[in-house]
């Protein structure tokens, strides 16, 4: 089988881990990257862009990270007490009130003059970077360890 990133455990190649352990990696990296994409925007912004933009990509990559984390635990809610004979029951109110709280953290702080609109989407968008980082990392780890076939 070829092995990918979620292969690399601290029990070494080969050793089996506990179901759903690799997945879990993959997010835990995946909001690491996100935070380091949008930290570095808003220290390379502190030097370069006005405060109102760097307040933006602030606020927006706080709230990329935010999203990030209530849309996983949001969904596990969801799916936690299914089974096979019990579907998923979908807690609609709390899968859309992240929605609902973003915008409004946005709408605010925008009114108040406090941030820059386009700042603040540009690091929502630090979660595009972190999928990246992800990707390429699978896509090296798929070139590096493939099988002769």
């Amino acid at each position: 089988m070829s092995e990918g990133a979620d292969s690399e455990r601290p029990g070494g190649p080969g050793r089996a881990s506990p179901a759903g352990a690799a997945p879990r990696e993959a997010v835990r990296r995946i909001f690491r990257d996100t935070f380091w994409a949008a930290l570095v925007a808003v220290v390379v912004s502190a030097f370069l862009a006005p405060w109102r933009v760097t307040a933006g990509l602030a606020l927006g990559g706080a709230l990329a990270l935010f999203n990030q984390h209530w849309l996983r635990s949001s969904v596990e809610a969801v799916f936690e007490g299914a089974t096979s004979t019990q579907p998923p029951r979908m807690k609609v109110a709390r899968y859309f009130l992240r929605y609902a709280v973003v915008a409004a953290l946005v709408f605010f702080a925008y009114q108040s003059n406090l941030v820059s609109l386009v700042a603040t989407l540009a690091g929502m968008c630090a979660v595009v970077a972190g999928l990246l980082a992800e990707g390429f990392r699978q896509f090296y780890f798929a070139i590096v360890r493939r099988e002769e076939t």
